[in-house]
């Protein structure tokens, strides 16, 4: 059995067996991995979507409902080579319903500052996210450029208001979405990264027209594959977005001194809490649309950033004054 790390026997990698459709996959976990965590390392494997697998096993069917719990708090062996799920689930493809999004998620919070240093510090922390840069590839879709920042951005409630309904899905777009991302292109490479399945980023961001804009390339996506689980004593388990990943497998061109990421829940970005900025969500798109100017004042922001040599040290909780100290002294030069 191959180790994750040999600090301890909770990190050490175990091997289960998961029958699903008449056939049988091999599946590699941690003891301090979560229950979705495993539904995650299925998915890859059969491209069914964690939220569309039920989980059986004798006696436990309850608690792999629970998405949160460790494997190491099952009542399993987990030395036995011979372990084995049965699971239950369709891919996407084959299913004649709406597609699945992301959970709806409004109680985000603001972790205690020594908690959420010791979060991206951590160990098991760090080996969940060295596993995910050897597990998961970033697609290139255009190429990277020497010499530019990196600018992530989330999808829903950042660029789109996913929960409105609307005939036509331009109707949920957050309003300069295009400008803003022209502008920014002069600056910044830009990743979408949302924590939904890819057909489905792929797919919103093609009827936004975000994919195929002649005035700026998207550079990748990534879906909810490329996220890992953590553990706070305040806060439970909960799905982050390791921006180590990005900057593992593109050393030459982005790091911690050229990053930032936009996402409306600070939580995806505990992993690296000096990168991200928290803009203000894009809820209820038909009555928001004409006064909501969040990307017009933020490509200031981004612009004026993209100024200095390294980002790291800016406090992106002050980004609308640094904005507007920006502009001021702009008009009076």
């Amino acid at each position: 059995m191959a180790a994750c790390s040999s600090s301890s026997s909770s990190e050490e990698e175990i091997t289960l067996k998961v029958k699903w459709s008449g056939k049988e996959y091999t599946v590699r976990v941690c003891a301090d991995d979560t229950v979705g965590e495993l539904k995650r390392r299925i998915c890859e494997s059969t491209n069914v979507l964690p939220i569309r697998q039920k989980l059986l096993y004798p006696k436990l069917a309850s608690k792999l409902n629970d998405d949160s719990l460790l494997l190491s708090q099952l009542p399993l062996n987990l030395n036995n080579s011979s372990l084995k799920f049965t699971m239950i689930g369709t891919t996407e493809e084959d299913l004649i319903v709406d597609p699945v999004d992301s959970p709806e998620i409004l109680d985000d919070f603001e972790l205690p500052q020594q908690e959420a240093v010791d979060i991206k510090d951590m160990q098991v922390n760090q080996l969940k996210l060295t596993r995910r840069i050897n597990h998961f590839k970033v697609e290139i879709q255009n190429p990277c450029r020497q010499g530019k920042k990196l600018l992530v951005l989330d999808i829903d409630y950042t660029l789109f208001d996913h929960r409105s309904t609307a005939e036509n899905p331009l109707q949920l777009m957050r309003p300069y979405l295009h400008e803003f991302l022209t502008a920014v292109y002069s600056e910044y490479d830009i990743m979408i990264w949302s924590a939904t399945s890819m057909k489905w980023i792929t797919l919103k961001m093609s009827q936004l027209g975000v994919l195929d804009n002649p005035n700026y390339k998207i550079t990748a996506l990534l879906d909810h594959m490329a996220m890992i689980t953590v553990q706070t004593p305040s806060r439970g388990v909960f799905d982050c977005k390791p921006l180590g990943l990005i900057w593992a497998q593109f050393p030459e061109f982005y790091s911690a001194s050229n990053t930032i990421m936009f996402d409306d829940l600070r939580r995806n970005f505990v992993m690296n809490p000096q990168n991200g900025l928290t803009i203000k969500p894009f809820r209820k798109a038909h009555a928001n649309r004409d006064s909501d100017q969040e990307l017009v004042k933020l490509t200031q922001y981004l612009l004026a950033i993209a100024e200095l040599d390294d980002l790291s040290h800016l406090d992106h909780n002050k980004w609308e004054s640094f904005a507007e100290d920006t502009g001021k002294r702009r008009r009076h030069k």
